[in-house]
């Protein structure tokens, strides 16, 4: 593996900086070597099988150029990089193996190795190159290494397939993908059906995959698929066993032909009479916490049974599912409180007389789908009509509970105090620093009237938020930049100040928050342009096609932020 040259060529050691968070566990759960170099070709995460292969503790490998430190020739000599196949893959960004090729270790010996190389994208972290390798033949002064497990595949494909696995599990957050991807990797590769059973979060048992791989390709087998009789205690049969997270087992029609000891039993003789599956092997999907379900594999027109040397890959297989299933679980389960909360914190809009009100709130597609973005319209002591938006720091379920405090604690203010906006965000400001956990927070809070001339006369103030736009029904668009000062949170308890305006006959008025206009790699003057021209452009159209439109052309595609939006028409005529 290589990169740039590093400190270690001018005898300086690299500073160990220890892997993100995760990283270590997910190279854990493969049985073999296994280290993760960065896109520079440097080492950033380790399992414990590779400390042991290398004889060299974790902190001793983070840092450094892979290349540079372990490979050699069959004397012991630095390998060329022009001669070293894994680099020109690493470079390249292609997967490949290697066999009868050496390490250095710890101790100065060298270490025969085969290996594998793949690009590894796994979630949440920046991309990177996963190398797995195991010892060809037992290693010089070293204590004998245990003798790999027989397998379904050869060893080095073994290898390549609970690397990808791994890769592609883990990189997404979606159950139904998981599973999608699941199946993929094991059938035709391992038998020609795919079955998975899950347990629900109501503790139910659903058959919910049933996969058949034919010349076609891979069919789904809807009519076997459906609800389960419960698990029963006790059992000895194998899917019970496996569904408690008891073992792995070896099954065929024979295994289900006796008398039924429970529902499960009968549904398990109905699928390998429906499929004609000859050979089967079962085994528990769990993760750290609970039995997430069970995986059965089997053999129908592929030849061959599966034997119990066959169980450790297959097991492997379902704990990395497991784990993935149980990420995907959680993400899904975070998300749905989170839209929930979301929805019912998110407040209906008034009725104001001669006046066109659209909201709108799109969640972040890619993060934990709830955030701190809000947006409210309410009537105000003295016949005004109050209007704000804001952004409380973070895109958690905290987040929306601050965004929750600061509303409700600004309604408040603004209906006891009828003082100008900027009086109201000053007391708010005092009672977000002592009172609440928000850590931040910016926001426009605005009040809008009907001038004595048919017009509408708007004041506002602005606390570090995006300034509103104003576009005229002829296309015009203007930022409204006066009234700006510091966000919430600060403790500067600097003195705010208001702008005032009056609103166009037929003009639409735009509050939004920064999840519309920011791109990475783009600056905030770029968004900014961006939604200005795209609004001037839809002017004429009517208000919630406008919005519609809007949010569709100026989000940005790599937008990981949720989204708020506040817009209002002035009326044509008095």
């Amino acid at each position: 593996m290589a990169g740039p040259e590093h400190p270690e060529t001018h005898g300086k050691r690299p500073v160990a900086t220890p892997p993100a968070a995760g990283l270590t566990e997910a190279l854990e759960a493969i049985g073999t070597g296994a280290y993760l170099v960065d896109e520079q070709g440097r080492i950033v995460a380790v399992n414990s099988r590779a400390e042991k292969y290398l004889d060299r503790p974790a902190t001793d490998l983070y840092g450094h150029d892979a290349h540079d430190l372990l490979h050699r020739d069959g004397h012991g000599q630095p390998l060329p990089r022009t001669r070293c196949r894994m680099r020109q893959a690493f470079h390249a960004g292609y997967a490949a193996m290697g066999e009868e090729e050496h390490f250095a270790r710890g101790d100065g010996s060298l270490l025969p190795v085969s290996w594998l190389i793949a690009p590894f994208s796994p979630g949440g972290h920046e991309p990177s190159t996963l190398v797995l390798f195991h010892a060809a033949r037992p290693a010089r002064e070293t204590a004998p290494l245990p003798e790999p497990e027989a397998t379904l595949l050869p060893e080095i494909e073994r290898l390549a397939l609970l690397a990808a696995t791994t890769s592609q599990l883990t990189s997404t957050l979606d159950v139904e993908e998981a599973l999608r991807r699941l199946v993929t990797l094991v059938v035709p590769r391992l038998a020609d059906w795919a079955i998975i059973d899950l347990i629900t979060e109501r503790d139910e048992v659903w058959r919910t995959v049933v996969v058949e791989a034919n010349d076609y390709g891979l069919v789904h087998h809807e009519e076997l698929q459906g609800p389960m009789p419960p698990v029963p205690e006790g059992s000895p049969m194998p899917l019970s066993r496996a569904l408690r997270g008891v073992a792995s087992t070896l099954a065929g029609p024979q295994t289900y032909q006796g008398p039924p000891d429970s529902g499960i039993a009968v549904e398990q003789r109905r699928l390998f009479d429906a499929t004609g599956i000859h050979s089967a092997a079962i085994a528990p999907i769990r993760s750290t916490r609970a039995v997430l379900g069970a995986m059965t594999l089997g053999r129908a027109k592929q030849p061959g049974d599966f034997g119990a040397v066959d169980l450790p890959l297959i097991e492997d297989i379902a704990r990395r599912a497991g784990l993935a299933l149980d990420n995907a679980r959680l993400y899904q389960r975070q998300r749905k409180v989170a839209e929930t909360m979301q929805n019912h914190l998110l407040p209906q809009m008034p009725r104001v007389p001669r006046l066109q009100m659209a909201v709108r709130y799109l969640p972040a597609p890619d993060a934990s789908q709830v955030g701190g973005d809000w947006y409210d319209a309410f009537s105000l002591s003295d016949g005004a009509t109050a209007l704000a938006i804001g952004d409380v720091v973070g895109h958690d379920l905290e987040a929306a509970a601050g965004m929750a405090q600061v509303r409700n604690m600004l309604r408040a203010y603004a209906w006891a105090l009828q003082s100008p906006p900027s009086r109201i965000v000053e007391r708010l400001d005092e009672a977000v620093l002592h009172i609440t956990d928000v850590a931040m927070a910016t926001m426009i809070l605005a009040r809008i009237e009907e001038a004595h001339d048919g017009q509408w006369k708007l004041t506002w103030t602005n606390a570090g938020h995006p300034p509103p736009l104003l576009i005229s029904h002829d296309g015009l668009a203007d930022y409204l930049t006066e009234g700006h000062g510091i966000l919430l949170g600060t403790g500067a308890q600097k003195p705010r100040t208001d702008a005032s305006t009056l609103l166009p006959r037929g003009s639409t008025l735009l509050f939004y928050t920064d999840g519309l206009i920011e791109e990475p790699g783009h600056t905030l003057d770029e968004g900014l342009h961006r939604l200005r021209r795209h609004a001037a452009a839809l002017a004429h159209r009517p208000l919630d096609s406008f919005t519609d439109q809007l949010l569709d052309r100026v989000r940005p595609g790599a937008n990981d932020d949720d989204v708020a939006l506040l817009a209002l028409r002035m009326p044509m005529s008095t």
